[in-house]
């Protein structure tokens, strides 16, 4: 890691912070454990050091492997520290699997044996897999999402992005808490914090194709609110008439926020 560093950074005294920060371990029960390898988890210097690393590792080494003749076509996706490679054969997809394990050994790195499969997906997949008896096209997990395949009105190959179940399930859990936990403040002071709170989730989740899921979020959130006020006091006075002005003025409506791929990417002359 100080290696790859310092083809970027030439300050001494930068590099003498960073060799301090990866030194610095963590604290467990009272009690410092001193960080033997890797980087400290949950520091915020993380993600930054973990990229550059994966940059000198994976980026620089995936380029031309990729373009190596007889490859085909490959797609290669990487955020941080997950990736998605897509393969035009099987065969190339193997071979890739197992040169990038001996590629990360070389470097003290593995793979996550839960986390990284070969799965058959794209416009074919379902047809193929038909063909000889098999199931559904499995799924894969990437930046909170859940890839599907699927097809739009005109029957024609799209893949579905769906919220990941678990992130979604942690996120309902966590404003259940909180909302529990400030159910005697001020409800226009709860209102404005669950706004500020589902307003960046759909920011981020609100592509196309997750509408029906976020929809079910948004009832999830706005029955767990409804459930914290009725514990405010043991009188319940809170019809479902009042409650449904509160969420109206509230709890933002579930809308697309992000174009379809081909749109974010179509440039047209003026």
């Amino acid at each position: 890691m100080l290696r790859f560093l310092e083809h970027r950074i030439a300050d001494q005294r930068i590099i003498r912070l960073i060799r301090k920060w990866l030194k610095a371990g963590v604290i467990e029960d009272g009690k410092r454990i001193p960080a033997e390898k890797g980087t400290p988890q949950g520091a915020v210097i993380s993600p930054l050091l973990a990229n550059i690393y994966l940059h000198y590792v994976f980026d620089l080494w995936v380029q031309p492997w990729r373009k190596s003749p007889g490859r085909g076509e490959i797609i290669v996706l990487r955020y941080a520290a997950d990736l998605v490679v897509g393969f035009e054969a099987d065969q190339t997809a193997r071979a890739f699997l197992e040169a990038l394990r001996g590629r990360l050994a070389g470097f003290g790195l593995t793979l996550h044996p839960d986390k990284t499969r070969l799965i058959e997906f794209g416009r074919y997949a379902a047809e193929r897999r038909r063909k000889k008896g098999q199931g559904r096209p499995d799924t894969f997990d990437f930046l909170g999402f859940t890839h599907c395949q699927g097809t739009d009105r005109q029957g024609k190959f799209q893949v579905v992005r769906l919220t990941a179940k678990k992130r979604m399930r942690a996120t309902l859990t966590s404003i259940r808490e909180t909302l529990y936990q400030r159910r005697h403040e001020p409800v226009p002071v709860v209102g404005v914090w669950l706004q500020r709170v589902l307003n960046g989730y759909f920011q981020y989740h609100a592509v196309p194709t997750n509408l029906l899921r976020l929809t079910g979020f948004r009832a999830e959130v706005c029955r767990a609110w409804r459930h914290a006020l009725l514990r405010r006091r043991q009188r319940h006075r809170l019809n479902w008439t009042r409650f449904n002005r509160l969420t109206r003025k509230y709890v933002p409506p579930c809308r697309v926020l992000h174009p379809y791929p081909e749109e974010r990417f179509f440039a047209s002359r003026p």
